[in-house]
């Protein structure tokens, strides 16, 4: 995917604002260029900030691992962070920067930041987890007075912890014993007691992907065996050849897991395709419109439901907080700090179930950081910030 040009000239905001500026639009930008947030800064075409100069406002960037809708919800996020915050009136403003699924891209972002002095601070989903050249350039950028946070997923915090002082996101092994719990439960209730499963993901080696993993494996119960661990390096044709293997490898499965967002769809629609849908307990991260539809049409039993949306208003309050000096934002944020996982800022999940009784309904799943909510719930949450999917 080719770097995107940070910039958005007077004229396109010109037309922005003859039509009412409104939010959508701002999201997805002007002429296919990233989404700035409203009410901060935007430097005209030529402006020297753009060109890495000393001038006009700082930048406060999000990379993200790759291009999925999961992003445009943390988009959205962020530009209500943008307003939350007024960093405007700061001399900031708030950028996405897509990457291009590869660790490759992540690295050349990093390093091309390094090189323009308008870079207050960097916000980054780490595509691998034990990537040595992410890290380091994640460090250089934190010697040359960047702020560098990671979001949604986190460096291996046993060996390249001091990468980034705080994490802001999902606690991805509580989600992925939740998504466990679930499985166990909708499971037992079918009576089922034992039987293999096999879960999906982009890569098996990324923070998050092997957190939930592991956390659905402690939480299922050792009668359910995990037969296979299949990685698509997000590529959405071999997502759904995945499923297709597992199912002609692995015929008596009971259970389908899909970890990254895309997985659920290729999930749902292979299995129907296959016709063995009524064979299977189909659980889920995230939440695709496709994916939502699919748990409409009884597809899907139940999804585990980040929320991006909080993760990009955080990102943005940490960051101005980093930048600015505002001890006390960041210590009402981390009040453990120096702790074991002080510098882990959780955004809280959902667990979404289809409309009506589900074995799932009720109080016994329910913890501090875990809502279950039914489909339409979920639905109106969505379209209360103009999101089609989380």
């Amino acid at each position: 995917m080719h770097r995107h040009n940070v910039n958005v000239s007077r004229r396109c905001w010109a037309a922005l604002l003859l039509v009412g500026g409104v939010l959508p639009l701002a999201i997805a930008g002007c002429s296919g260029k990233p989404a700035t947030a409203p009410g901060a800064a935007t430097p005209a075409a030529g402006d020297t900030a753009a060109a890495g100069g000393s001038s006009g406002p700082k930048r406060l960037i999000f990379i993200t691992n790759g291009d999925d809708p999961f992003w445009d919800a943390c988009n959205a996020g962020l530009i209500e962070g943008g307003k939350q915050f007024d960093v405007g009136s700061q001399g900031l403003r708030v950028v996405m920067e897509k990457n291009n699924g590869t660790a490759q891209g992540q690295i050349e972002k990093l390093r091309q930041l390094g090189s323009q002095s308008d870079v207050a601070g960097v916000a980054i989903s780490v595509i691998q987890a034990e990537n040595v050249a992410i890290v380091e350039e994640m460090k250089n950028l934190a010697a040359k007075g960047v702020k560098v946070i990671t979001v949604d997923s986190d460096v291996n915090r046993d060996t390249f912890r001091d990468a980034r002082p705080f994490y802001i996101g999902t606690d991805n092994v509580v989600g992925g014993r939740l998504l466990g719990t679930a499985a166990k439960t909708l499971l037992e209730s079918r009576g089922k007691s034992s039987g293999g499963y096999v879960q999906f993901a982009g890569f098996t080696d990324n923070d998050n992907a092997r957190a939930r993993m592991n956390g659905f494996k402690e939480a299922v119960g050792g009668g359910f065996k995990e037969v296979d661990r299949m990685s698509d390096e997000m590529d959405l044709s071999k997502a759904r050849d995945n499923v297709r293997t597992a199912l002609v490898n692995h015929p008596d499965l009971v259970s389908l897991v899909g970890i990254w967002a895309y997985n659920a769809p290729a999930i749902a629609e292979v299995a129907m395709e296959r016709g063995v849908r009524d064979q299977l307990t189909i659980i889920t991260f995230d939440a695709q419109a496709a994916a939502l539809n699919h748990m409409a049409e009884g597809k899907i039993d139940a999804m585990v439901v980040q929320n991006p949306f909080e993760m990009g208003v955080q990102t943005v309050r940490l960051l101005r907080a980093m930048h600015t000096g505002d001890e006390a934002t960041v210590k009402e944020m981390f009040p453990r700090r120096g702790e074991p996982d002080g510098d882990i800022y959780a955004t809280g999940l959902r667990l979404i179930v289809p409309a009506g009784e589900s074995p799932l309904s009720g109080e016994k799943l329910e913890t501090k950081n875990v809502e279950v909510m039914p489909l339409p719930a979920f639905r109106e949450w969505l379209a209360k910030y103009g999101l089609s999917s989380s």
